[in-house]
């Protein structure tokens, strides 16, 4: 019996019957060899943490745009944070927490640079629109290493569907949905907190009755409910979060100081993409050998929402910002 064999044993031992087995995946949509090491869902995980798309969410806007201090939320950090989150969620309920932690590494792949509002503007300026759920699932299907990662369905499916408009076709993947949810509210307090935005005390001491006063009740609070009720809050921490959520988008997502830069952040992403749909010979080699085969405002797009915060500015500087005249 090989490693992989005795992983898949214990799965069907120990996992609930709702649960994901890595042994009865829907496959790939390219076959391959099975390893005698790693189920398939935890191939799946490796292949999506040694991913360049997943390097790249390092230098990517969480809330703050290119935030100056060491301990702000990049797009990175926030992805482990809803992967430790989900899978506490997960062992709570016997689920399969392979395939939930290979979910919520990829779930933000596709996230553009300046976070929702590049995604924003590439919606607006792109004829094919842009979701990043959406592209998350292309940057692992097409786009990484020029032919994706070929990852299994039960994966592709939670990465596509993490967003609360959309629905999971497994449980695993529900939970990354809710640990997203978990994770952004609460670490993007602690952030607003920390850049001066708001302080503890002005989050409504109703929420804080009910979910907690801290950063770590509130996501147990969050967390245990979750479990004791399989997935369905009740409604007293259900309302709570809304609430929550509300006075974030009131205070912090919707006109505040952490989003005065975002209309800077937005012309930046427009005028790059006029400037490649116009001159699309200024891109890399990569993306025009892909101009053979794919129609420009696709591969524009798709160039652009590869890009981290530091290298759309950089970009952005080298072609509209005259540089300094040296002498030799």
């Amino acid at each position: 019996m090989t490693i992989r064999e005795r992983t898949e044993q214990i799965e069907r031992l120990i996992l609930a019957k709702n649960a994901s087995y890595a042994d009865n995946t829907k496959g790939r949509e390219t076959p391959i060899p099975l390893c005698d090491m790693r189920t398939e869902f935890q191939r799946d995980r490796d292949r999506i943490i040694h991913s360049k798309a997943f390097r790249r969410l390092k230098h990517k806007t969480q809330v703050f745009i290119i935030p100056e201090g060491d301990h702000y939320r990049t797009r990175l950090t926030h992805t482990l944070e809803v992967s430790q989150i989900a899978r506490t969620i997960g062992r709570g309920l016997r689920l399969n927490e392979d395939l939930i932690e290979a979910i919520a590494l990829g779930h933000d792949l596709g996230h553009t640079p300046f976070g929702h509002a590049g995604e924003r503007t590439l919606a607006k300026i792109c004829p094919y629109g842009f979701s990043h759920n959406e592209h998350s699932l292309r940057v692992v299907d097409i786009l990484e290493n020029g032919v994706g990662l070929n990852l299994t369905w039960e994966v592709r499916d939670g990465i596509l569907n993490h967003r609360t408009s959309t629905s999971p076709s497994t449980v695993e993947g529900e939970v990354v949905k809710n640990a997203d949810k978990i994770a952004y509210i609460n670490h993007d307090i602690d952030d607003a907190i920390r850049g001066g935005i708001i302080s503890e005390t002005d989050i409504p001491n109703g929420i804080s009755k009910i979910l907690g006063k801290t950063h770590g009740e509130r996501i147990n609070t969050l967390v245990v409910n979750l479990i004791e009720n399989n997935l369905k809050p009740d409604h007293e921490i259900e309302n709570a979060a809304t609430e929550l959520r509300n006075f974030m988008f009131e205070k912090v997502y919707i006109d505040s100081a952490a989003k005065a830069e975002e209309k800077k952040a937005e012309n930046i992403i427009e005028q790059l993409y006029n400037y490649f749909i116009c001159n699309p010979l200024m891109m890399p080699q990569n993306e025009i050998k892909l101009l053979e085969k794919s129609d420009i405002n696709r591969v524009v797009c798709d160039y652009i929402a590869g890009m981290s915060d530091s290298y759309a500015v950089q970009r952005f500087c080298d072609l509209f910002l005259p540089h300094p005249w040296t002498i030799k």
